[in-house]
């Protein structure tokens, strides 16, 4: 059950953490040092067996804003941001995965962004880095807005971009479902409700992106999205082989 919203302008932070020793205590300092102070930080420890609980809690005794939640089972990120959901009492939910990298203004250009826009659900450019989080140069634009047909051509929301507004979307839409690429999915079903999403076209974002990271693996990705195609957004056959080459362009196109 999802907690009812108690703070009209604070944004809850959730970041699933597993075996993130060697990023979350640089996760935690960053969103620390947001323009935007109004924030709780939910950091749900899946079951992870290294340093990152020490280094979280050594953190949240110098800030009240950080929150832990230790889950007994490994369930995997979508079951764990949606604990965080659970545990949310702000109005608006961000999430962040535990190895990307936010703009220290992130928070507050993006509220503002969706406040110019009367949005309830806005994303922003982002960059790839390496694995130590480096620029690489490659940048992927978004659109102003994005409805639902158009997304199925491309995976251009990426999750640790993503704010939207519990006003204008109800929780149940925003939990993930368990299931491979749950975040795609998640956009999809908020979008084919009916709600369109704003792109802000400027990097607040960097995709710390490993050489062997799960998107890296080519075949796998086509798998997923197929699934997706299927599953998901229930398309025929024809209509999945339609949309599986538009977004394998897209990726191709964004990728160089």
């Amino acid at each position: 059950m999802s907690r009812a919203i108690t703070s009209e302008t604070k944004v809850s932070i959730i970041v699933p953490v597993y075996k993130a020793e060697a990023f979350i205590g640089e996760t935690i300092e960053q969103v620390q040092k947001q323009s935007y102070s109004d924030f709780e930080l939910i950091l749900v420890l899946d079951s992870s067996n290294d340093r990152s609980e020490d280094i979280i809690r050594e953190k949240a005794a110098d800030d009240q804003r950080i929150k832990l939640i230790c889950k007994e089972q490994n369930e995997g990120a979508a079951a764990a941001r949606n604990t965080g959901i659970d545990a949310a009492e702000g109005r608006y939910i961000a999430f962040l995965d535990a190895d990307d990298i936010w703009d220290p203004c992130k928070l507050e250009k993006e509220l503002a962004f969706m406040k110019e826009n009367n949005a309830g659900f806005v994303f922003t450019a982002y960059e790839f880095g390496d694995e130590n989080a480096k620029p690489t140069g490659k940048v992927v634009h978004v659109p102003k807005t994005l409805a639902y047909k158009q997304a199925l051509s491309r995976t251009i929301i990426f999750t640790s971009t993503v704010l939207m507004d519990r006003r204008v979307i109800p929780d149940e839409l925003i939990h993930m479902p368990i299931i491979e690429s749950e975040d795609t999915a998640t956009w999809w079903r908020i979008l084919k409700s009916g709600i369109t999403a704003y792109g802000l076209d400027e990097v607040l974002v960097v995709y710390r992106r490993p050489v062997k990271s799960l998107s890296s693996n080519k075949l796998k990705a086509v798998k997923r999205i197929w699934g997706l195609y299927r599953n998901i957004a229930e398309l025929s056959a024809v209509s999945s082989v339609f949309y599986l080459v538009a977004w394998g362009l897209r990726a191709t196109l964004r990728r160089l």
